[in-house]
C-alpha cells in the first residue's frame, strides 16, 4: 500500500473494512468492504443518505466502535487491532469530534467548555486562542444559552481542536442549522483545516458541501460508490442550499 498521496503522508487507509450489527437473518451490514486512503491535512467530505454507512465508518476511524472485519490504519498503526485501553488513548491524543448536537455544558461559559478538554491534554491551545480561531473572541464568557446555534457549534469545534488533534471527525455538523449559519460553521472548519493542517472529515447528506473538500467519497448501502478529487475548493461562504 502507498505511504504517500500527492506528496503527503497517508494518515488513514482502510482495506476490506466491514461492520455487521446483529446475526443471521437480522444482521445489518453497515459497511460492506470499504477501501480508501486519505492524505494528511486533507479536507474530506463523506456524502450519502442516512443509513449509507458514513457514521459507522467515522465511528470506527475515531475509535468509538470496532470493525467486524478488515483493517484500518492510522499512519502505521492498525486501529482495528487496538484493545479498549489503546482506543481510549488514541481518541484522547489524536482525534477531535464534532457532532450534529453541540453537547456543551450549560452551566459553563464558552471558555470553560473548551477548558474541559485543555485541562486533560498534553499540548493544548489556550481556550481563548481556539475560540478566536473560529471567530468567537468576543464570546469567551458567554454561556450556551446566550449563543446562537451556529455559535454553539463553533464552541464545539473550538473544544475539539483545542487539544491539537491530528484529525477532526465531524458528523453532520450543520444538520441542525440553516444555510447561513451552516456556512459560518463550515468556514470555521475550513479555517481549522487550512491554518492548523488538521485532517478533517465532514459527514453530510448535503451535496453542496462537497464543493469545499479536497476529496469527496460517495456512500451507498455500506459501500463507497464513487470518489472524486476537487482541483479547487469552493470557499464555504460561497456555498448555499
Amino acid at each position: 500500500m502507498p505511504d504517500s498521496h500527492r506528496g503527503r503522508p497517508i494518515i488513514y487507509r482502510a482495506e476490506a473494512l466491514t461492520k455487521v450489527y446483529g446475526e443471521g437473518e437480522n444482521a445489518v451490514h453497515a459497511l460492506r468492504g470499504v477501501d480508501f486512503d486519505i492524505a494528511e491535512g486533507e479536507m474530506l467530505v463523506l456524502l450519502g443518505p442516512s443509513g449509507s454507512g458514513k457514521s459507522t465508518l467515522l465511528n470506527i476511524l475515531g475509535g468509538l466502535d470496532h470493525a467486524s472485519g478488515g483493517h484500518a490504519w492510522f499512519y502505521d498503526r492498525d486501529i482495528t487491532r487496538f484493545d479498549d485501553d489503546a482506543l481510549t488513548e488514541y481518541r484522547r491524543r489524536s482525534v477531535g469530534f464534532v457532532f450534529q448536537f453541540y453537547n456543551l455544558v450549560a452551566s459553563l461559559t464558552a471558555r470553560e467548555n473548551v477548558s474541559l478538554i485543555t485541562e486533560i491534554s498534553d499540548d493544548p491551545m489556550d481556550p481563548a486562542e481556539a475560540l478566536a480561531l473560529v471567530g468567537l473572541e468576543e464570546r469567551l464568557d458567554h454561556f450556551p444559552a446566550q449563543l446562537s446555534g451556529g455559535e454553539q457549534q463553533r464552541v464545539a469545534i473550538a473544544r475539539a481542536i483545542a487539544k491539537r488533534p491530528k484529525v477532526l471527525l465531524c458528523d453532520e455538523p450543520t444538520g441542525a442549522l440553516d444555510s447561513y449559519t451552516g456556512t459560518r460553521v463550515l468556514a470555521a472548519l475550513d479555517q481549522v483545516n487550512r491554518e492548523l493542517g488538521t485532517t478533517t472529515f465532514v459527514i453530510t447528506h448535503n451535496a453542496v458541501i462537497a464543493g469545499m473538500a479536497d476529496e469527496v467519497m460517495l456512500f451507498g448501502d455500506g459501500r463507497i460508490t464513487g470518489h472524486r478529487h476537487n482541483a479547487t475548493r469552493v470557499a464555504p461562504m460561497e456555498l448555499s442550499w
